[in-house]
């Protein structure tokens, strides 16, 4: 990311060993110390958002649920019940809509 581009500014205050280990880690990676901490708390920042909006199925469950897409069950009693009861509900509002 150019530096041009950065508009935003955050702290943090570490203790006196987590920053010369970050510097150490930084220097060995030849960035300077905000490059390197933007750098892996972004990195850090996808893994998490990646791991809380997505689920891994193992080999097995993955095949069950893609077949369960692929031939879903057919709608059973409390579901078709369901569906008539939206319907007559969406049908009341859009005419109540459409009377005013």
């Amino acid at each position: 990311m150019a530096a041009a581009l950065r508009t935003e500014r955050t702290q943090a205050r570490l203790l006196p060993e987590q920053k010369a280990r970050i510097e150490q880690a930084a220097s060995l990676k030849g960035l300077s110390l905000s490059d390197f901490m933007v750098q892996h708390a972004d990195e850090a920042a996808i893994r998490t958002i990646q791991q809380d909006t997505s689920c891994t199925l193992e080999a097995e469950d993955r095949d069950v649920f893609v077949q369960a897409l692929l031939n879903p069950p057919a709608p059973g009693t409390r579901l078709r019940a369901a569906a008539r009861r939206y319907k007559t509900r969406l049908s009341r509002e859009q005419r109540s809509l459409a009377a005013k």
